[in-house]
């Protein structure tokens, strides 16, 4: 069972020394991995279902696991997730290439079709549609990450005659897709190394997997992904019991999330509850 922290990027770690302090915390207790979330603006007032205050801080993503990059040498770096229809393609692959580049090769791209819709109005990023501009962004990533000369012609974005260099040291970047709908399965299953859940229980676990195996008889996979990597960040407090539950599940990875809590307190219990599993 691999073991990462979330909310690099948001709480008490959007202060740039406590950043520091929790991604080193993580990489000397052994995690893995630590994760960012994703919110450019939030509602003010806060309405359902946004899960954040708007004076709740959260640093951008990507500049949050630069930082957190700078500061270890084993942790792999995820976002989890960036709303990808809310972002411009062609800017963020070279954001996405550059932190490769810098860590060394250990990003995974977390990516998301977001839910807010005010947010995605004050971006001015098209809501109705991002389930169809999510996966045009996707292929146009892959375009300029991995084609001798990128090219693409879509709906939402349109390029050729250019490129980008450098190129991310990982060929791929691991892609893994946050969601507990219908099409996230879909999309996790047919073109991503992983799926990632949040805030869930086994039970919820569970049905999301259920979900994916669904999906799984009504896509094709594409060649050469692999097993699909299971991500979960669990709900409540992480017990020994509940990571059995996650692991007898087939989680792969638990990321917990230490709101709340100390993150020396809930790094430690971590590994406590996954020790022998």
């Amino acid at each position: 069972m691999k073991l990462g922290l979330f909310s690099i990027n948001m709480d008490s770690s959007a202060q740039p020394d406590n950043l520091v302090t929790a991604a080193r915390t993580a990489e000397a207790a052994g995690f893995e991995s630590v994760w960012a979330g994703e919110h450019v603006v939030l509602p003010d007032p806060q309405v359902s279902p946004s899960p954040m205050a708007p004076q709740d801080p959260a640093l951008d993503s990507l500049l949050a696991l630069t930082w957190a990059a700078a500061h270890t040498t084993t942790l792999r770096l995820g976002t989890g997730i960036i709303i990808l229809p809310q972002r411009n393609p062609v800017v963020l692959a070279k954001e996405v290439a550059s932190l490769d580049v810098l860590s060394g090769g250990r990003v995974a791209l977390g990516i998301g079709a977001g839910y807010l819709e005010p947010e995605f109005r004050a971006i001015g990023a098209p809501f109705a549609q991002r389930g169809a501009v999510t996966d045009e962004f996707l292929d146009a990533l892959e375009r300029l990450w991995y084609d001798d000369h990128p090219e693409y012609h879509g709906r939402f974005v349109d390029f050729a005659g250019v490129d980008a260099y450098p190129r991310p040291v990982q060929r791929p970047i691991p892609a893994v897709v946050g969601g507990h709908s219908a099409p996230a399965y879909r999309r996790a299953v047919a073109r991503a190394q992983g799926w990632y859940g949040f805030a869930l229980s086994p039970d919820d676990t569970a049905a999301c997997l259920a979900g994916l195996r669904e999906a799984a008889s009504a896509v094709e996979r594409r060649p050469g992904l692999g097993k699909l990597e299971i991500t979960v960040t669990p709900r409540g407090r992480l017990t020994r019991d509940r990571a059995a539950a996650f692991a007898e599940l087939g989680v792969d990875r638990l990321v917990v999330y230490p709101r709340g809590a100390s993150i020396d307190g809930v790094i430690e219990a971590s590994v406590e509850a996954v020790a022998g599993l």
